[in-house]
């Protein structure tokens, strides 16, 4: 049986490694090029004749869309566990929840892009055109499109809580710029609200809560720049693992 100092010496992550490859995680997360010009491209909003069109011109984009959100809901996986190692001397219990927020946002928003997956089936094989017809088959493609709309916003519920605790635990860890956790902070606040806006506010205008997401790209450049300069809490300074209390 190994010592427990050979053990840590070979299994022990550093903060500067979390902070690194949650920041290179982030970086190379393709989500938001999914979103905002890909999505946008193919679905009109109040328009299933047109938006049925797009997607049959170009259900390649569709494809990249759905492989855009799948590659991102596994780096949301490695982001979730590189935040966790980064921030559990700030609160281990606290920092565990906030990782299981992230890992459920990512499993609500893959049900959701199953969804698309559908859509890609229906009008990448003619066979479905002929046995529906097009008004039903329009009909069904924007149910789907519906569907992973509602879905979507619920994940992102769920990711605006994962946020505001993010923020919290940087705010109280003392190694990471505490402004960087108010913007988190924020940023998760407006992340519900956009969530929470089909089923409570269908009508309004909540683009302003793209605003707040630039907490996440503050966050994001600092464990890129600076992550490697992260230290180690020394053994003083090391809070509760439970309670977070030093």
């Amino acid at each position: 049986m190994k010592p427990a100092s050979a053990a840590k010496s070979y299994d022990s992550v550093t903060l500067r490694q979390a902070a690194l490859v949650a920041g290179f995680a982030y970086l190379l997360n393709p989500v938001s090029y999914a979103e905002f010009s890909i999505y946008p491209k193919l679905v009109v909003a109040g328009n299933a004749d047109q938006t049925v069109q797009n997607i049959s011109a170009h259900v390649g984009l569709l494809a990249a869309a759905i492989l855009c959100y799948i590659v991102s809901f596994i780096g949301d996986i490695i982001i979730a566990w590189a935040l966790y190692v980064l921030l559990a001397p700030v609160n281990r219990a606290l920092s565990l929840l906030t990782a299981w927020f992230q890992l459920v946002y990512a499993g609500v928003a893959l049900c959701a892009v199953f969804g698309l997956l559908e859509v890609y089936h229906l009008l990448a094989t003619p066979y479905y055109l002929t046995l529906f017809g097009s008004g039903q088959l329009h009909a069904q493609v924007w149910l789907l499109l519906h569907s992973f709309h509602y879905e979507w916003s619920m994940s992102l519920i769920i990711f605006g809580i994962h946020l505001v605790l993010l923020g919290y635990l940087v705010y109280r860890s003392g190694y990471i710029p505490c402004l960087l956790g108010i913007a988190l902070f924020i940023a998760g606040l407006g992340w519900m609200i956009a969530g929470l806006g089909p089923y409570f506010l269908p009508n309004a205008n909540l683009d302003f809560t793209l605003i707040t997401a630039f907490g996440e790209v503050f966050f994001t450049l600092w464990l890129w720049i600076r992550g490697w300069k992260v230290q180690e809490p020394t053994v003083n300074s090391q809070v509760d693992p439970i309670t977070g209390v030093p």
